[in-house]
This record gives structure tokens, C-alpha cells and sequence, in this order.
């Protein structure tokens, strides 16, 4: 059976990983029995995907990223070098909590920068974008930015990863493709107009 995805030599891909069509799969990296690729993602040079881990399409995961059992990820993620996303509040070496799991989802579109800490059990919505070194302990709303340890909301970001300034009526409009945003009551959506 034909491959429809590129695996470099050095990938370790255990038996019962799905990987999606158009997928690269990069230098020294791991994917474990039961995790899901989708379409078109990037993995790249020394990441562990677990066994539950599920990636949408279109998903990149930039170098030395392990993602543990309970991740998953939407369509259009980004994952930033070295970013961590947690599993288990207390760890200890000499006590298993596998059973004490929490998951993590990070919803679509969303990116978290190198370096960030996502604290397991949150979820990150759709847009938001993590910034480098921030250590994330709650959920984060869509279309928010957020800075700092522990991590602080720092204003909105548009789809296309542009800082939106609000007018008084509450309208943004972002940059890169004119498209309008409204804020109202601490939520962002975009305009259909």
C-alpha cells in the first residue's frame, strides 16, 4: 500500500498511528500507536506525539515538542519550538497518576509560542494566541492574547495574527485583510459584513 504522507528515515512511527494525507513527519520524532495526524500537518525534528493525542488538518508542530496523552488540537494549529503541554497537575516519580489525566484542547486556528507552558485541564479557544514563554493556567477566550507568568490577557489578535485596536464602538479592523471584528462584552467575533 502506498504512503500519502512523508516520513523521514530517522521517525520512529509505531504500527497503529493514522497519519493523514500530505502529512511530513521530520527528523527523530516519535508518534505512537492510536494518535491521529490529520491532513497536511507538519511534525518537525524531535516531537513525541502520544497514543490519544489527536491532531486536526494542517496542524504544525515546530521542533522539541512532546505532546502527552489527553492533547488534542483543532484544525490550523500552531505549536511553537519547545512548547509544553502538561497532563497531570502533581506529578511525582514514585506515585502513578495515569488515571488522573487532564485533557487539553486547543481549538481551531489557535497558536502557542516556543516556549509557552500550557498547565493540563484548560482550554485554549479558537484564535487566541499564546505568546512565547507564557505559562497558561486557565482557559484562555477566543481571539485573546496572553503574556506573562502566569499568563495575562494582553488585548486581541485577529485571524491572521495581527493585534487589533478597538475603536470606541468597539470595531477592529485587522491590517493584514481589512476584515472586521466586534467587541462586545469581553467576546470578539468577526463581522459577516
Amino acid at each position: 500500500m502506498r504512503q500519502h504522507f512523508f516520513k523521514h528515515e530517522t521517525a520512529v512511527i509505531d504500527e497503529g498511528a493514522i497519519i493523514g494525507d500530505g502529512s511530513s513527519i521530520w527528523h527523530f520524532s516519535h508518534l505512537m500507536k492510536g494518535c491521529i495526524i490529520g491532513k497536511n500537518c507538519t511534525i518537525g525534528q524531535n516531537v513525541f506525539i502520544a497514543s490519544t493525542v489527536v491532531l486536526g488538518n494542517n496542524v504544525k508542530v515546530q521542533n522539541n515538542v512532546s505532546l502527552y496523552d489527553g492533547v488534542v488540537c483543532e484544525d490550523d494549529v500552531f505549536l511553537g519550538p519547545s512548547c509544553v503541554c502538561t497532563n497531570v497537575i502533581n506529578p511525582r516519580s514514585a506515585v502513578s497518576r495515569k488515571n488522573e489525566f487532564r485533557p487539553t484542547t486547543i481549538k481551531k486556528g489557535a497558536t502557542i509560542g516556543a516556549n509557552a507552558t500550557l498547565i493540563c485541564g484548560i482550554t485554549v479557544h479558537a484564535f487566541a494566541f499564546v505568546a512565547a514563554g507564557a505559562v497558561v493556567t486557565k482557559d484562555v477566550p477566543a481571539y485573546a492574547l496572553m503574556m506573562g507568568n502566569p499568563a495575562k490577557q494582553n488585548g486581541w489578535m485577529s485571524e491572521h495574527g495581527e493585534k487589533l485596536i478597538f475603536n470606541q464602538e468597539g470595531i477592529a479592523v485587522c491590517p493584514s485583510t481589512q476584515q472586521t471584528y466586534r467587541l462586545t462584552n469581553n467576546r470578539v467575533e468577526k463581522t459577516t459584513g
